[in-house]
């Protein structure tokens, strides 16, 4: 499970997380913001401690990240069937093109091909629309002729412009088949009926360790009426890229820290190598179990955000050092877990007896691929398989460079949505004095204990919440670290200064929640990711239970609305209340009841209120989504050999992704 950032955060989101280690880097010019284009902005983050390595150490981040960026046309190709062969035309273009490079039509082209690159495909990375270029058709037409790409005109200007064709990456609408309306590349031919008895064939709902059926693989069904799996595997689908990912992990695990990264990285290699589920749960297992290393990796087909159904995996890599100093406060939190889950105000049914194998860490990225490039989490907590987490725990990662990036990037710009959507400077204050260290505090509860928390009845299938799973599961991590920001506990512990910290946050959720996240979305278009739908439904649901007691007021003046909390113990009861009740959905499997939470309180937007949002936040002049380049971590050789690795940081986006362009793409 990701943490995704939102845009609750403005003021100090990392300053507590960045180690003594980066100290230097704050106080030099390095610039963190580098690009801005459309909605989006780019940036880069440093990489603390890099030095503080030893050549071993670096030799294995270097394989590893060798290892993630090899996987980039697998999330290009998932995403969408197209995706490739529009990539490759805009390359062509960005590379070859002879003609005018000043005008406003290719000032255009350039802006529709960065945000091609940004989202990994035709399709908004975030509100999964389809987007367009602002140049005429023709005129496109007239660059893909200049390079030689005119013989594919008939095919690529039907996948670019027309708004028809293709039109969500993840259909989102119930009236109809949500799997043959999708564009997203894990069903050929099948419609939704067709893959759920497929599916609910392969499964044993009495299976204690039951396999993940669909997360490698595509559903297609053939001109002779029979429907198979392509599964992702060397030798299967997407067979290039998988061989040359296991070649680099097959060379880090020669450099690796300790036998036990040696052992999960063979396991991970040999699921690679067959497709085999099982193989896949096993190096989950022995993954987690390692909690000694410095350096640490996802690597694989993990997340089913982009699935309609909840059930196919996109493909991705984080490479990652320990900051061990920034890690204390999530040892303390990990240490803690059997309490939290003890008090925790679900049914006693649904808690688990006992915690197990709960670990956190804050860590540094050093590469970002997949589903996690450029657009990255800021926490993360896998595996995602209940069993898994049940019997073995789960491991949780904070990630301190990249909260520390968008900091920096924020204080880069003289404005902030704090300032035009909080109600008073008693708030503001607040917020300045104190989110921080909550917005820190939040993640580490919703990552390290809020996936991690809860259990399945016996009988109980993984998959029963389908196309509601992704938003139930982000609401109940994010209502179980917003029931305990408020909890003495954390005080006691060290973790919050006092108790009025929890009251920062607080305010900030439901902000955030009610409106100012809706400047992501474009008028008239419904709320469809999932963690907007999580913070959405979280923020409606508390202020329509709680308009009784006037615990969340609307509040409006000089013609701007406000959304205020006036009774913050209240708030608490609201939080824990709906926890307990969206954790029941989850043990019971009760489709029916996570489909009407989501739909009522997650989807729809009122037009009003959003068409104020988007005005008053396009007067701030920010961009609501931000992505990130990569590092080059460079070799460094003397008299035929590697003597050490070195970091460069790239200050250029285009050029990065016209590289791995180059270099990179396998398929």
């Amino acid at each position: 499970m990701k943490f995704r950032f939102g845009m609750a955060t403005i003021a100090g989101l990392a300053a507590a997380l960045v180690s003594c280690s980066d100290k230097a880097a704050q106080e030099d010019d390095f610039k963190y913001l580098i690009d801005e284009f459309a909605d989006l902005k780019i940036m880069r983050y440093r990489i603390p401690g890099w030095d503080n390595l030893s050549l071993g150490q670096k030799e294995y981040v270097y394989h590893l990240s060798e290892a993630a960026k090899y996987g980039r046309d697998i999330i290009w190709a998932q995403n969408c069937a197209h995706n490739l062969a529009v990539r490759k035309v805009l390359e062509n273009i960005i590379s070859d093109y002879q003609g005018d490079r000043n005008c406003e039509e290719f000032a255009q082209f350039m802006t529709y091909a960065k945000r091609v690159f940004f989202s990994n495909g035709i399709h908004h990375h975030y509100a999964e629309d389809k987007f367009f270029p602002e140049c005429p058709q023709d005129y496109f037409r007239s660059l893909m002729e200049s390079v030689g790409d005119g013989e594919k005109c008939g095919e690529i200007l039907k996948v670019v412009y027309d708004p028809s064709f293709l039109a969500q990456r993840k259909s989102t609408d119930a009236s109809g088949d949500i799997v043959a309306e999708s564009a997203v590349n894990f069903y050929e031919g099948v419609t939704r009926a067709e893959v759920e008895k497929f599916y609910n064939d392969m499964t044993d709902p009495s299976d204690k360790t039951p396999v993940s059926y669909g997360l490698n693989s595509k559903l297609v069904k053939g001109a002779d009426g029979v429907i198979r799996e392509d599964v992702y595997k060397v030798g299967g689908l997407y067979g290039a890229a998988l061989e040359k990912i296991v070649a680099e992990l097959e060379k880090a695990a020669a450099v690796a820290e300790n036998d036990s990264q040696k052992k999960y990285i063979g396991s991970l290699v040999e699921y690679y190598r067959t497709g085999d589920l099982k193989l896949w749960d096993e190096y989950n297992i022995e993954w987690l179990q390692d909690t000694l290393g410095t350096v640490d990796f996802v690597n694989g087909f993990v997340e089913d955000y982009n699935d309609p159904l909840g059930r196919k995996a996109t493909w991705e890599a984080l490479v990652n050092v320990k900051d061990h100093e920034a890690s204390e406060r999530t040892e303390v939190i990990s240490a803690n877990a059997q309490w939290f889950e003890d008090n925790s105000p679900v049914d006693a049914r649904f808690k688990k007896p006992v915690v197990k194998g709960v670990s956190a860490k804050v860590i540094n990225a050093v590469a970002l691929a997949g589903d996690c490039y450029p657009a990255t989490p800021i926490g993360i907590n896998l595996p995602n398989a209940d069993w898994i987490r049940k019997d073995y725990g789960s491991k949780s990662v904070t990630i301190a460079n990249i909260t520390h990036a968008y900091d920096k990037a924020a204080q880069e710009s003289p404005k902030s949505t704090l300032t035009e959507f909080a109600w008073s400077d008693e708030e503001i204050a607040a917020a300045k004095k104190y989110l921080s260290i909550t917005d820190e505090v939040h993640t580490d509860l919703h990552e390290c204990l809020g996936h991690g928390s809860g259990q399945l009845l016996p009988g109980t299938s993984p998959n029963a919440l389908g196309e509601y799973s992704s938003a139930l599961e982000e609401t109940r991590a994010d209502l179980f670290g917003l029931y305990y920001m408020a909890d003495p506990k954390l005080v006691e512990l060290g973790i919050l200064p006092d108790m009025e910290a929890y009251k920062a946050q607080y305010s900030n959720y439901i902000r955030n929640g009610s409106m100012v996240q809706f400047n992501r979305v474009e008028l008239g278009r419904k709320n469809t990711e999932a963690h907007m739908q999580n913070r959405k439904l979280i923020a409606d649901w508390c202020y329509e239970k709680g308009l009784a007691d006037n615990v969340i007021e609307k509040k409006t003046r000089d013609g701007k609305t406000y959304f205020v909390v006036n009774d913050y113990e209240a708030l608490r009861g609201l939080f824990g209340e709906l926890l307990a009740e969206v954790q029941r959905i989850k043990s019971e499997g009760d489709y029916a009841a996570g489909k009407a939470l989501v739909e009522r309180y997650a989807v729809n937007i009122d037009p009003e209120l959003h068409k104020e949002v988007k005005e008053r936040y396009d007067a701030l002049g920010l961009k609501p989504y931000g992505g990130f380049v990569n590092p080059d971590i460079v070799p460094v050789v003397k008299n035929g050999k590697v003597v050490d690795y070195e970091v460069v940081y790239c200050d250029d986006y285009l050029g990065q992704m016209m590289e791995y362009g180059r270099k990179y793409s396998a398929l």
